[in-house]
């Protein structure tokens, strides 16, 4: 059984140089994380629920990284919740596959992070916006962990506050720790 299963959620991670960047740095990691791209795997948007929670039952621990879009997540990665987290698996009388099992968001935003607090320019943290994710796996008695996060990933052109390939990079990094932290990484 590995370590950690990574659920990358980006509908370009081609193009992306946060998620791309995470994936790469993770990718360094093969002996111990599964990464799987449900974009790629998942082109037409028919999701096997079966395969994803197979996937999940031979894993010790889950990460799910996805960019954050309209305050929320891809719509991929919302249809995944739907169909793989099911009565009777993740919730119900049986259904417990995700009990103790520790789950973490790690998120790119494409806005500053002055901008995610209360007196910023949306009025709410990047936890609070996410807090649906921590309510779903508090209910299916999943151990859910801090987030992880990088702000400024917008790579618009003419976005004024967005990240260098620097800061990406050093996030990367910080992702590896953070999982390490949680001891979902050795």
């Amino acid at each position: 059984m590995k370590q950690t299963l990574v659920i990358v959620a980006h509908p370009d991670l081609a193009s992306s140089n946060v998620n791309r960047c995470w994936f790469n740095k993770l990718n360094q990691f093969h002996d111990q994380i599964t990464l799987h791209d449900l974009y790629s795997h998942y082109p037409s948007y028919k999701i096997d629920p079966s395969f994803e929670q197979s996937l999940i039952e031979n894993h010790q621990n889950l990460v799910i990284q996805f960019p954050i879009y309209w305050f929320n997540c891809p719509p991929l990665l919302k249809k995944w919740l739907d169909e793989v987290m099911t009565y009777g698996w993740a919730f119900g009388s049986s259904g417990n596959k995700l009990k103790n099992k520790k789950v973490g968001l790690a998120v790119s935003a494409g806005i500053k992070e002055a901008d995610y607090c209360k007196s910023g320019h949306y009025k709410y943290t990047l936890e609070q916006v996410l807090k649906p994710f921590e309510l779903t796996m508090n209910y299916v008695q999943a151990d859910y962990q801090p987030l992880f996060a990088i702000y400024g990933a917008n790579n618009e052109p003419d976005y004024p506050d967005k990240i260098t390939q620097n800061d990406i990079e050093k996030s990367a990094d910080n992702y590896i720790i953070w999982m390490k932290k949680l001891g979902m990484l050795i």
